[in-house]
């Protein structure tokens, strides 16, 4: 150890002589990161396909999955079926729907917060590995006029998925009706003017803009925006206009082709758009209403078996259901 810390004395990684090092108030865009990783309301949906073979990261992610089920919570259990398009149904364009959303009369506001249904699989490797499970948990975020907000999350009993065990979700979220309760906190206030804090536009031009602001620092392309939709979505409850706004953003996406009709789990229909990530052998299924063009959900499917992780096509590997 102590040639290891000599060898970094000499390297001097850190010169008192260079000026990028001095105390000195953040730039914007580091100002922007900052404020992201100290007040995002929920963590990112795990990304580019954490089974892709050789990488170090999905070995971790299962170390943080896991912790989550302690000896009080009910066993997970293996990973649902990918949802499917029903039989003879009739698939919407995105354009089209996005006209749609626009004429839409609908007055709903735009609500600083959250209320969601997430799976999430995790994986190990290796003699002995467990086999792949899902996780399921539902969280309400709720932001107050100060500028405060509360977050109750709750790990969902996978016997019984498809209903939300939160009550009172429009107001401090208090009331769980089945599920074991993670974590029920109280945020004192905080405010960001960064995406996704700042409150997003209703312009589809700067919506895409606001979307590409979430993460700069990757190339942009449709696994990107969705990742992008995801985070807004896990921080706002969109209204009318934004969802407007957002459906004329995904029209526009390359990649994302219309499949028909299907029914979440939560038991609402919706119309699907699939997007192929061929580079991360992934499947990711977009779930809008028909009516407003808001986003009930993503699936992440996986296209190419992985036998280190027990990974078969066709799995599930996270699902989110947005709700009111």
């Amino acid at each position: 150890m102590a040639d290891e810390l000599e060898l970094l004395r000499r390297a001097n990684p850190v010169p008192s002589a260079d000026p990028r090092f001095h105390d000195r108030p953040l730039d914007q865009h580091a100002e922007r990161r900052l404020n992201h990783l100290l007040h995002s309301a929920c963590p990112r949906p795990l990304r580019r396909w954490l089974w892709s073979v050789g990488t170090a990261a999905a070995v971790g992610v299962v170390v943080l999955a896991l912790t989550l089920s302690g000896p009080t919570t009910a066993p997970a259990v293996a990973a649902p079926r990918p949802l499917v398009i029903e039989a003879g149904s009739t698939p919407v364009p995105l354009d089209r729907l996005a006209d749609r959303a626009a004429a839409s009369d609908s007055s709903l506001p735009l609500r600083q917060g959250t209320h969601v249904q997430t799976w999430s699989l995790s994986m190990t490797s290796g003699p002995g590995a467990r086999p792949p499970i899902t996780l399921p948990e539902e969280r309400v975020v709720r932001w107050k006029a100060d500028g405060s907000h509360t977050e109750l999350v709750v790990a969902t009993d996978p016997r019984h998925p498809g209903k939300p065990v939160i009550t009172d979700a429009d107001s401090v979220p208090r009331t769980v009706e089945d599920g074991h309760v993670l974590s029920r906190q109280a945020y004192p206030p905080s405010w960001s003017d960064a995406p996704p804090r700042a409150r997003p536009p209703h312009d589809a031009a700067r919506l895409r803009a606001y979307l590409e602001e979430i993460d700069p620092i990757e190339a942009r392309d449709t696994t990107q925006l969705l990742d992008a939709v995801a985070e807004l979505l896990d921080n706002w409850t969109l209204g009318a206009r934004e969802s407007a706004a957002l459906a004329r953003v995904l029209a526009d996406a390359r990649g994302l082709r219309p499949a028909g009709a299907v029914t979440d789990r939560l038991g609402r229909t919706g119309q699907a758009y699939m997007y192929d990530d061929k580079a991360h052998s992934g499947r990711r299924m977009l779930i809008l209403d028909p009516a407003t063009g808001a986003v009930l959900g993503l699936e992440d499917t996986v296209t190419k078996a992985d036998p280190e992780y027990g990974v078969k096509a066709g799995d599930v590997m996270s699902y989110r259901a947005w709700m009111r």
